[in-house]
């Protein structure tokens, strides 16, 4: 099981440094969650893990393959195994749901068009959106948008799914069923979710391990539980203003007791 492996990862802009020596272990089948303030370099740090960037210096390994070096086609191989699920969603306004879910089928294999209409509305059925398959973008609610966006990516069934901000603006309501369907994309596809985000509601409830990333270092990598209990000032500082933050550790402390 080796998954991701980021070694002394740096990249500046302008002679500012953004990442600063990131060092990080993915393992493959979980969710990983990277946290940190806003403007820490999260993004740029995604970036990085989808090929978008290359590093000043270190290394990414994606099952034990350097890629930062790679060009052409090598690269290009190994983002077959990769899907990227953005803050927008970004669909296509101008199709309907159910041609922006089949879009890559029709541009990167060699399906027949009912195999590919046949997958396309298989997924939409198991995200809950049955029916909507003729709607345009803009005639579905912005949760709805952020699950045809995830079904776009999980047709093409990648081995490793990035998700950036994936709950940005939505009400708790919609935030579960995005919630859900990614834990049904995991179970689906067994892939592996690397997650961006500062939503603690978010961390506390589809993480298997939080990564916090502090003036581009990875300072504390850990279970939900443990890092909202940590120690590390950085940490503390963090979650210190969040409500849910105080609620969970609420929580955890009556269990506690309980035991």
């Amino acid at each position: 099981m080796e998954g991701i492996r980021i070694v002394d990862l740096r990249k500046e802009f302008n002679g500012q440094e953004v990442l600063r020596g990131v060092n990080l272990h993915i393992p493959r089948g979980m969710v990983t969650t990277i946290i940190g303030k806003s403007g820490g370099g999260k993004s740029v740090l995604l970036k990085h893990l989808v090929g978008l960037i290359k590093p000043d210096r270190g290394e990414i390994y994606v099952d034990g393959i350097e890629i930062t070096r790679l060009k052409g086609k090598e690269l290009k191989e190994i983002k077959k195994r990769f899907g990227m699920v953005f803050q927008g969603a970004a669909l296509f306004d101008s199709i309907t749901v159910l041609d922006n879910i089949a879009f890559p089928l029709r541009e990167l294999t060699q399906l027949k068009e009912e195999e590919i209409i046949r997958i396309s509305k298989n997924i939409l059925e198991r995200i809950g959106m049955a029916g909507m398959e003729d709607k345009f973008p803009d005639e579905i609610s912005g949760g709805m948008r952020k699950r045809v966006g995830l079904a776009r990516v999980m047709v093409m069934r990648p081995e490793y799914i990035f998700f950036d901000e994936p709950t940005t603006g939505l009400d708790p309501v919609v935030e579960k069923s995005v919630h859900e369907v990614m834990m049904q994309c995991r179970e689906m596809v067994k892939c592996t979710n690397i997650v961006v985000s500062h939503n603690i509601r978010e961390i506390l409830k589809i993480s298997d391990r939080v990564a916090l990333l502090h003036e581009g270092r990875i300072v504390e990598v850990s279970t939900p539980e443990k890092i909202l209990q940590s120690d590390n000032p950085h940490v503390q500082e963090f979650f210190k203003s969040s409500i849910e933050a105080s609620r969970y550790l609420f929580h955890m402390s009556g269990r506690v007791q309980q035991e």
